[in-house]
């Protein structure tokens, strides 16, 4: 299937071949018959794309902020990789969806294949939306009507925080789609409306749909024009609806409402605030939230779970079904509204138009003028390389050539594994993800063969024999189990499991194939003891008799208590999920196995919610060593990240960041530094490849992994 992606780096909108989505409970899978292009939004995206870099920088203050944070904390290599990155990602275009469901995922007994739908779908042939952000279209709105749902709601918010009463004056600023919708809504709620803009075009549709304007391009005074609208009491309220970077929309909104007025921002605009104006007016100033209540709320649009009707009566959804019964009334005139229409094959030419000078509004794309089966449409795997593949096969009594799958394609993902993955030089055959745009991508960029969104092809591929696993840690051991049992080699990101269980599933279908005539070889992300100061750590302890005191002080970073990883159903806890680094990495420093386990994690406070990202904990092992980690995400970003200290002997090692390691008083080591962080990733890829190729044990031993695993999981026992 095709979708439409931006880049973000030079702003050119294109359409791309990528795998067609899998069904997933709690969502519906939904041909699109029609889409409309935001002329608000998806246009700031589009000139913020084709801005220059430092543009780019003057429009987004606080992420040029962010960029001399992590220069200073993690280096400027490593920063300017990262921006590379962030800039060269496609953004997915589009949120205003109409199509028919194809299939429905587990949950969604509330929809059938056939329904006519609208979502926030993007602009895609086939889309997979949560069941919260559909809803069904009444047979009497046509798709071009419905298509406008979605921006419709975003305006139908405003309404909704303004609370707006019979024969209230109200002023919308900004005539855009939102705009012109959300004034035909205070009209329909019996309200007098009156519209502002500096835009001819949009005054002009203004009135031809009998709203009052003020045309600023003209010289006319809104002060004047609001006073005599308003009988000279001020405006009961104004719902900003432009999008710009000054602060005038909000001064004028100040100085024509009446005492205790309303103001509500819909738009995006400069918000540099004269007190003095809202504090004698007492006026009061809210910004809308998208589409309503549930926006941004993973539990209800990603897990399904509606608010009760009887205290949320309004939440994204209905606020869509309340547009749909707008619509079907015709008390909304939405096909005024269109100013161009594109078949969808020709959507790059409607991007051009939104970035160009000529006048557009509403920009409608239309789907299925081209002769493709809906078989086709659904593919879950496109080609991503034409050209034939030039690695030899492998022949009996060779070395084995790693042919690769790898499942995911996140963050982490993007930005680490996979470059480092493709420095090895390694076969790479297919990339699996959820939804097939990052998969396409990446698959692309890392010089893959193919793009699926179909995980299960990995494991029955016959050529493929090395499986990486880069997905959210409850997925691991599943993933794991299936890859051993069809003989594939895997390498997994850590942790191994969440739960004790599913690590005991890993062992057992580990084990069950140690009878194969060629064992697959199982090994895990534990990166850090492969990093290059970390091999020299090791390298100096080599001779030391004394029993070690090891502290590794981990200034982790705050991480919201909603973020999938704090969540134990999903990343196990930021313990489980990154604390096992240390764990392995006191196992490696010490060649020792755990005795004894001491944790302890910050209390709870009065109306404060703690997480397990604030905590120390102290393992001793066999051998006499003895290591504490301090994990705290409560520090500042001005001090290290990460810090590990070893003591024996008189001695000290120091290692910060994983850029610059110091001794203290060993004979000929006083320094050694890097220009650039390696946390050991390339080189643990690379030594499981390796393994792979000549038919040895893996880099880490199986056993040491799942004591180490276990260690983790009493370590999170013990804090609790």
């Amino acid at each position: 299937m095709k979708q439409i992606l931006q880049n973000l780096g030079d702003g050119r909108a294109e359409l791309t071949d990528v795998p067609a989505p899998k069904i997933r409970p709690g969502h519906l899978l939904i041909k699109t018959l029609a889409s409309l292009v935001s002329s608000g939004t998806e246009r700031m995206v589009v000139e913020l794309g084709q801005a220059s870099l430092f543009q780019k920088a003057r429009k987004q203050p606080e992420k040029v902020f962010q960029v001399l944070e992590k220069v200073k904390n993690e280096g400027l290599f490593e920063t300017i990789d990262a921006v590379r990155e962030k800039l060269d990602h496609p953004i997915i275009m589009g949120y205003s969806n109409v199509g028919v469901v194809l299939e429905t995922g587990e949950g969604t007994e509330n929809f059938k294949p056939g329904d006519r739908v609208v979502s926030n779908g993007p602009h895609a042939e086939i889309v997979l939306v949560p069941k919260n952000l559909c809803a069904r279209i009444p047979d009497t709105v046509t798709n071009e009507e419905a298509v406008f749902t979605v921006l419709g709601a975003i305006g139908l918010q405003g309404i909704r925080l303004i609370n707006p009463t019979l024969g209230e004056n109200f002023v919308v600023s900004g005539l855009g789609l939102i705009g012109l919708i959300t004034a035909q809504i205070l009209r329909a709620n019996g309200c007098r409306v009156l519209g502002v803009d500096l835009d001819p075009n949009k005054i002009t549709m203004a009135k031809d749909l009998g709203i009052r304007t003020v045309n600023l391009s003209v010289g006319e005074d809104l002060l004047r024009a609001a006073s005599a609208f308003s009988n000279d009491l001020g405006v009961d309220g104004v719902i900003i609806t432009a999008a710009t970077e000054s602060d005038e929309p909000i001064r004028q909104a100040a100085k024509i409402c009446r005492k205790r007025g309303r103001i509500v921002l819909v738009g995006v605009i400069g918000l540099n605030l004269d007190r003095s104006l809202f504090y004698e007016k007492e006026l009061s100033f809210q910004v809308s939230c998208s589409y309503g209540p549930g926006r941004y709320d993973p539990e209800y649009e990603e897990r399904g779970h509606d608010y009760p009707f009887g205290f949320v009566r309004w939440t994204e959804q209905r606020n869509f079904e309340a547009i749909l019964e707008l619509l079907a009334g015709k008390r909304l005139d939405i096909t005024r509204l269109i100013s161009h229409r594109f078949e969808f094959d020709r959507a790059a030419s409607a991007y051009e138009l939104l970035g160009g000078s000529e006048p557009s509004l509403g920009i409608l794309l239309t789907y299925g003028s081209t002769a493709v089966s809906e078989e086709d449409l659904l593919k879950r795997t496109v080609e991503l390389q034409k050209k034939p593949d030039k690695h030899k096969r492998s022949k009996i009594g060779e070395l084995v050539e790693p042919v690769i799958g790898v499942i995911g394609a996140g963050n982490y993902g993007l930005r680490t594994f996979l470059p480092a993955l493709k420095t090895t030089g390694a076969r790479l055959k297919t990339l699996s993800t959820s939804t097939g745009v990052s998969g396409a991508y990446a698959g692309k960029k890392f010089g893959f063969r193919y793009a699926t969104t179909d995980t299960p092809s990995l494991f029955t591929d016959t050529e493929i024999n090395t499986i990486f696993v880069l997905t959210r840690h409850n997925t691991h051991p599943d993933l794991v189990c299936k890859a051993l049992q069809a003989g594939k080699n895997v390498y997994v990101e850590k942790p191994l499991g969440i739960f004790p269980e599913q690590v005991d599933a890993v062992q057992e279908a580990y084990l069950s194939t140690r009878n194969n005539e060629t064992p697959p070889l199982l090994m895990i992300g534990f990166n850090r003891r492969f990093s290059p100061h970390i091999q020299k750590m090791k390298q100096l302890l080599h001779g030391v008799k004394q029993p070690l005191s090891i502290i590794i002080t981990v200034n982790a970073g705050e991480v919201p208590p909603s973020d999938w990883t704090q969540d134990t159903r999903i990343g196990g806890g930021r313990i489980i999920g990154e604390g096992c680094h240390f764990v392995d990495l006191l196992y490696y420093l010490t060649a020792s196995r755990a005795t004894s386990i001491c944790a302890t994690k910050m209390g709870e406070a009065p109306g404060v919610f703690v997480t397990d990202d604030k905590m120390s904990f102290t393992i001793k092992f066999e051998n006499g060593s003895f290591g504490t980690v301090h994990y705290f995400a409560n520090g500042d970003k001005s001090f290290p990240k990460e810090r590990i200290e070893v003591f024996s002997e008189g001695r000290i090692l120091q290692l910060d960041n994983f850029q610059t390691l110091r001794g203290y008083g060993w004979p000929g080591f006083k320094k050694m530094s890097l220009w650039k962080q390696d946390k050991g990733h390339k080189e643990s890829i690379t030594r499981f490849l390796n393994s792979v190729r000549n038919r040895i044990e893996a880099p880490i031993p199986f056993e040491e992994i799942v004591d180490i695993t276990k260690v983790t999981f009493d370590v999170v026992r013990s804090a609790s």
